[in-house]
């Protein structure tokens, strides 16, 4: 296996995300995609990850490879990248070499660890909400609901999509409307309400970093998923488990 990126966003920015949810994790090499499929350790979170061979200037991979990193690790030599750096990955005696080239070459090499846990599925869901947005907006809401409470309410009903917070005291209510910029898919007469997290909300909006728009389904104290796609580089998309409500 040897890949060359040249704009190492993508990567570098997706394993930034990544490992505030997951320290460990394994890497799928296809003929098509860098894919990695993972659960947070406390089970409440999954993420779903593809860089396209499409965003590489190199991509040659004889067969399906597999490797398992520690992402922390990843994240502090990718940190090190500059925006002109090429970014080239081979694996090399049980490590994964890295080496950074602008007008000097800088290799670094990660142990490949042993991973315990099975592989993960992506579950197949089902939902009646599907709301199409710019990334800020979802990233807004969030940060504004952020300062009330440690849990969001997301409601959608005929073309409006509302996010709320209840605290102590105090209580936000963001109300987004189908527009230019946001396309919902909804029932009209159906009002459908699910609760959330904050905390891990607030690490997934930084989805943003990759991809101007996100979608976001839901469905009543049914899990959450967020997409964010660049067309042929990237696509990041998070499930996250419910808060249900016991009234």
């Amino acid at each position: 296996m040897k890949l060359t990126l040249a704009e190492p966003k993508y990567l570098k920015e997706s394993i930034t995300i990544i490992s505030e949810l997951v320290n460990e994790a394994r890497f799928k090499v296809t003929s098509q995609a860098i894919e990695l499929i993972a659960m947070d350790p406390a089970n409440v979170a999954m993420v779903v990850y593809k860089l396209l061979s499409s965003s590489f200037v190199e991509y040659k991979v004889d067969k399906e490879t597999e490797f398992a990193i520690n992402l922390s690790n990843f994240r502090q030599i990718l940190k090190r990248a500059g925006s002109n750096d090429m970014v080239n990955l081979e694996l090399e005696n049980s490590k994964l070499k890295i080496m950074l080239k602008s007008n000097t070459v800088r290799t670094f090499s990660l142990p490949i660890i042993e991973l315990e846990e099975k592989e993960q599925k992506v579950p197949e869901l089902n939902f009646p909400v599907e709301i199409k947005t710019k990334s800020v907006i979802l990233t807004n809401a969030i940060e504004d609901v952020d300062i009330i409470a440690d849990s969001v309410s997301f409601m959608a009903e005929g073309k409006k999509f509302t996010v709320m917070a209840e605290g102590d005291l105090s209580d936000a209510k963001i109300e987004i409307e189908e527009g230019e910029d946001t396309n919902i898919k909804a029932g009209e007469n159906d009002k459908v309400k699910a609760k959330y997290s904050v905390e891990y909300l607030k690490k997934m909006i930084a989805g943003a970093k990759i991809a101007d728009d996100v979608v976001v389904y839901f469905n009543k104290d049914y899990p959450l998923r967020l997409d964010y796609a660049t067309i042929d580089k990237v696509s990041l998309s998070f499930i996250l488990a419910p808060r249900v409500e016991n009234d």
